[in-house]
């Protein structure tokens, strides 16, 4: 399934373009969750400039507060000028977090800690209460189109993702090169090395199908019977997928639009050209249907860093029926929703506007958007229609709501 392609996938960008990106870091201790590779050290270096710092992944330190987690305390009384602390990959070592809480409450939020995690898989299992609340939670997303700029083309973005080493690759072989690994690295690492499951082999196969069905409806039984795994099983690994941030279920909202409505989720994966590095087709060019799934990805992508970045607290589902009238994005701010339909058209048909109009006369939906890979801002009816390739802009000076 994977090509072997030496060298480790980590935060470490060495002679890179650095990247101004959306986040903005609070003052008070916080969690930044986010998938491996998507700059979090980087940010946190430039961004925070840390008085110390801790990884993790490297053996040395997580030996070192693996058995004696009490010696960050100590590290603190013993430099008292120290206010910003780094720990990356925290879910590697849940018993840091009793030391990091109790130094929060005796030195009255002091000191900022930032935590930062790849995986929230651990941290659940091991019961952690994210700090009784002391500290905030913040995300972490792959390069969007506003962070990258000038720098940014669609058709790369929906072909080789928004992994930030990605952007600072020359040529197209060494960015599929780098996508090979990064998918291999993480098996090896957030599966093996976490022992999150023992069937490699399985797993492996379960995620190159997921895949293939990216953007999609999950249905797990179907996918028992295609590649010969227990649905139970694969329930697990769906946890897995999600809970190690490499991707997300994206639920059906019911309108009660006056038809009967579906309610299976769908599956979106985190970044578009991690999809392709798992199906082994970087070398292939996009067909229609895969262009679709992963200009679908991409948006959704934007919507969510837009979102988290900017404390919009939105909610995002898909509204279907079962008879295959769909709306692909409903987003939720309070009690008003909008309705996305994402084409991958140069040009946009009036009979894209179905399932949004459906919502519009029902009142389901205050405002209606078509997002397609054309060039101008339309009005297609009731249907306000934005080039793909400035919506991330577009959400910057508009209010969709």
């Amino acid at each position: 399934m994977f090509r072997h392609i030496c060298g480790k996938i980590d935060e470490v960008e060495v002679n890179m373009t650095v990247f101004n990106r959306d986040l903005i870091s609070p003052e008070k201790s916080f969690f930044l969750f986010g998938p491996r590779a998507t700059g979090k050290s980087t940010w946190l270096k430039n961004e925070l400039a840390p008085d110390y710092s801790i990884d993790l992944l490297k053996s040395r330190e997580y030996l070192r507060f693996s058995k004696y987690p009490e010696e960050l305390s100590e590290l603190i009384l013993a430099n008292p000028k120290w206010t910003k602390i780094v720990i990356d990959e925290i879910q590697k070592v849940p018993e840091l977090l009793d030391e990091v809480h109790s130094i929060i409450f005796e030195h009255k939020n002091r000191m900022q800690f930032v935590l930062t995690g790849s995986s929230a898989r651990k941290l659940k299992k091991s019961g952690t209460n994210f700090l009784a609340g002391r500290a905030l939670l913040r995300k972490f997303y792959p390069l969007n189109a506003f962070e990258l700029g000038k720098h940014f083309e669609l058709n790369l973005a929906i072909r080789f993702g928004l992994l930030p080493e990605v952007w600072n690759l020359k040529n197209e072989s060494e960015k599929n090169d780098y996508l090979y690994s990064y998918v291999e690295t993480y098996l090896r690492e957030e599966i093996q090395q976490e022992a999150l499951t023992r069937n490699l082999p399985a797993y492996s196969k379960f995620l190159e199908h997921m895949a293939l069905r990216n953007s999609h409806v999950i249905n797990l039984q179907n996918l028992s019977n295609e590649i010969g795994v227990a649905r139970t099983t694969l329930k697990g690994y769906l946890e897995i997928l999600e809970d190690t941030l490499l991707g997300s279920s994206l639920n059906p909202i019911h309108l009660k639009a006056k038809v009967k409505e579906v309610s299976t989720p769908k599956f979106y994966f985190f970044d578009p050209g991690v999809v392709r590095g798992l199906t082994n087709s970087l070398n292939e060019k996009l067909d229609a249907r895969e262009k679709g799934s992963q200009l679908e990805t991409y948006i959704l992508h934007e919507l969510k860093c837009f979102s988290d970045y900017y404390g919009k607290m939105w909610q995002f589902f898909y509204w279907s029926t079962p008879s295959m009238t769909e709306v692909d994005f409903i987003v939720s701010q309070g009690k008003e929703k909008i309705g996305i339909e994402v084409k991958s058209a140069k040009n946009w048909d009036l009979d894209f506007n179905y399932g949004l109009n459906i919502l519009l006369d029902e009142k389901k939906i205050s405002k209606a958007y078509g997002i397609y890979d054309g060039e101008e801002i339309i009005k297609k009816g009731k249907v306000m229609v934005i080039p793909a390739k400035i919506f991330s802009s577009y959400m910057r000076d508009h209010n969709l709501f």
